[in-house]
């Protein structure tokens, strides 16, 4: 009967330990050694020690002998880790060694499971018990039993001892793959939730790239994820376009198309990267039309050129791929005598990519003025590249002007307009010019001397059509004062238009014109209020002067000289001097002496000492052409204490060549004496040999013999 069968297996199963027992018992083999062990154990059944003072005695013995030992052993001390742990480890050796499978040997395999499993009865919170047990079970193909074991170790240990089962579990899954190992590793990412990349790998060595993505949707959207092999959130968004991309029929669970933008938007440093991507996964559908759309919004959209070259690269090749397909495929057909690929297509796609290569210039000058739509010079270069397209070139211009911010200007702004305005200029379209011109001179450009150039540009425009009084209205116009008072030039708080009647540039340009084109007094009356506006410079007041002296105007220009000698002071107010005293002496010449020495005493009074000598020189030579000797030397003497000390010796030298040409030598003397007195040492040196040889020439020995004894004073013996 089944019951009974079933009774009779039952009590055989119970009986098998007894009976194991029984053959344990009767196979003790005690030798005389043995005596004395077993009395000791006989006596101390519980003690430790005894038992491994029995075990290492019997070392040498058969296996099974010891094996027997350690049976008695473990029954007496049951709850002993060092026993069971010796045991079960000579257990697994013995069966190691003999190298037999789990196929040929399953007895002796289950026998050293039945072990372990009686180990773990009391020692079921060791985990070196439950690795060795799980270690031996992995060599065996039992996934059932096996997985039952891991997840009973699991519920045995407690929670910081888990970690070590994990390692062991999951590798055992990633080993034996299937539905186990998904189910293995979802269980362990509830405890390790930053281990999502190990088991996204995992999906994808399995081929399931639809969930692969779906976690890594998941990984990605959590702020608060991080990886444990130290991946950034790019390298997990590049991880996701490869599987999308590579596998697109595949993925079907979540919305590529919005993920890859979202990306692009996201990591804005590699958007021609992710734009590709976007665009291979509508190639990979065979939808091409899709994928080309997708390209002309990446290269209409980048903000970089390395972006762009990525992208555009990319569409090139793929249309180039495309047509070749279509080549070959029209090829293939004609050999098979079929009916070919269409031609009229086939010169469109030949079209399509020749107007795309065409377009390249204009894309990567778009690039660059999304980058920075304030650069002047990029839209500068887009104007160019239309060439001879004047309604474009209008529209470039117009959108430039309109989208620059003035203050934030990469370049010269004004250029801008000035080119705009040429361009009908040169169209012979003058009226619509000057209208750009007028519109140029209401922009609050960076700085003052921008919106000069453009008054100025327009004036020459006016001159290139000999427009000369239109040219002096402009410039008159542009010249205007402020009605507001006190204006600073660097008031960077006013616009340009208020402050720009103080640009020294406009007003040279002003008085240029009128020279050229204007009367005499008109000219004077601009470079009157130059300098009433108190803006001029040394070259100005130079050339007002040599204006006024040209139209015979001289005692005026004398004037201007005397007004920039006043206004600027030294050392500027030396070279005007020079000026004034030259272009006086040339036209007066002696003629009117006393208000020459006054101009020169006016000089000289103020002088400061490093440019004296200049001046000095000048009044001497007055003096010696059309004065007298003893004014001359008188000058020369001055000279010599007010002139600067590095200048003082060449001074005297001076005056003493002019004393002897005028007076004699013996003059001299008291010029020598002077100088020795006063001049530094080096210098004085040298003027006393200069004396001594004077005297020495004129036959006065003592007196040079007595200088030079004077001059080794200053000499240093060393």
């Amino acid at each position: 009967m089944p019951g009974e069968k079933k009774a009779a297996a039952k009590s055989t199963k119970s009986a098998a330990p007894q009976a194991m027992e029984v053959v344990v018992e009767d196979s003790i083999n005690i030798s005389d050694k043995d005596v004395a062990f077993e009395e000791d154990l006989l006596r101390n059944p519980y003690s430790l020690r005894h038992w491994q003072r029995y075990l290492e005695h019997h070392a040498t013995s058969p296996i099974a002998q010891q094996f027997v030992v350690y049976e008695r052993a473990v029954k007496e001390l049951p709850g002993s880790y060092k026993l069971w742990k010796a045991y079960l480890d000579q257990r697994k050796q013995h069966l190691t060694k003999r190298n037999l499978p789990y196929v040929k040997a399953q007895d002796e395999w289950e026998s050293v499971d039945d072990c372990y499993e009686r180990a773990l009865v009391l020692l079921h919170k060791m985990p070196r018990i439950w690795i060795d047990y799980l270690q031996h079970l992995t060599g065996t193909p039992r996934i059932t039993k096996i997985r039952r074991v891991f997840d009973k170790a699991l519920r045995a240990l407690p929670i910081t001892q888990h970690i070590r089962i994990w390692h062991l579990y999951l590798a055992w899954a990633k080993k034996i793959g299937g539905e186990t190992a998904l189910k293995v590793y979802k269980r362990y990412l509830k405890l390790e939730p930053n281990h999502g990349e190990d088991y996204v790998d995992l999906l994808v060595s399995m081929e399931r790239y639809d969930e692969a993505a779906s976690r890594l949707c998941k990984m990605i959207n959590n702020e608060q994820f991080q990886s444990m092999h130290g991946k950034s959130h790019y390298q997990l968004w590049r991880q996701l376009c490869d599987i999308i991309c590579s596998h697109p029929k595949d993925v079907k669970s979540i919305p590529i198309e919005n993920i890859i933008r979202s990306g692009i938007r996201r990591f804005t440093d590699q958007t021609g990267r992710l734009w590709n991507d976007l665009a291979k996964y509508w190639i990979l559908l065979n939808h091409f039309e899709k994928a080309r759309d997708v390209y002309e919004e990446a290269i209409t959209s980048v903000m970089t050129v390395r972006d762009f070259t990525q992208v555009f690269d990319t569409y090139a090749e793929f249309e180039e791929s495309v047509i070749s397909a279509k080549m070959e495929a029209a090829e293939a057909a004609e050999a098979e005598g079929e009916e070919g690929v269409d031609q009229m297509e086939l010169d469109m796609r030949l079209m399509r990519l020749e107007r795309l290569m065409e377009r390249r210039p204009f894309l990567v000058n778009e690039v660059l003025l999304r980058q920075n739509p304030n650069s002047v010079h990029e839209w500068q270069k887009r104007v160019e590249l239309w060439g001879n397209n004047a309604q474009k070139v209008v529209d470039t211009y117009t959108q430039a002007v309109t989208t620059i911010h003035p203050k934030k200007a990469d370049g010269k702004f004004n250029g801008l307009w000035i080119n705009f305005a040429k361009f009908y200029e040169d169209g012979n379209d003058v009226v619509s010019a000057r209208t750009i011109f007028e519109k140029a001179t209401k922009v609050n450009y960076k700085t003052v001397n921008d919106l000069a150039d453009v008054w100025c540009e327009y004036a020459e425009m006016e001159l290139r059509h000999e427009n000369y009084d239109a040219a002096l209205q402009v410039m008159g116009r542009a010249t205007i004062p402020s009605k507001q008072k006190n204006i600073a030039f660097h008031d960077e708080t006013l616009p340009v238009q208020v402050r720009v009647y103080k640009s020294l540039r406009l007003w040279s340009f002003y008085v240029d014109l009128e020279e050229s084109v204007g009367t005499v007094e008109s000219t004077k009356a601009v470079y009157d209020k130059i300098l009433e506006i108190k803006i001029a410079n040394p070259q100005i007041i130079v050339n007002y002067a040599n204006f006024l002296e040209e139209n015979k105007f001289f005692e005026d220009s004398y004037k201007v000289y005397e007004r920039g000698i006043d206004l600027f002071g030294y050392p500027i107010a030396f070279e005007l001097w020079n000026i004034y005293l030259l272009k006086f002496i040339e036209r007066y010449g002696g003629t009117k002496l006393e208000r020459t020495r006054d101009l020169f005493e006016q000089a000289i009074e103020k002088v400061p000492a490093k440019h004296a000598k200049p001046l000095f020189l000048m009044y001497g030579n007055l003096e010696e052409t059309h004065g007298l000797a003893r004014h001359a030397m008188s000058i020369y003497d001055r000279a010599t204490k007010v002139v600067a000390p590095e200048d003082r010796a060449d001074m005297y030298h001076f005056y003493i060549a002019k004393a002897a040409t005028m007076f004699g030598v013996t003059s001299t003397r008291e010029i020598y004496e002077r100088a020795i007195e006063v001049l530094q040492d080096k210098d004085a040196r040298i003027m006393c040999m200069r004396y001594a040889d004077m005297e020495r020439k004129l036959g006065e020995i003592d007196r040079a013999r007595g200088i030079y004894a004077h001059g080794s004073q200053f000499c240093d013996p060393r």
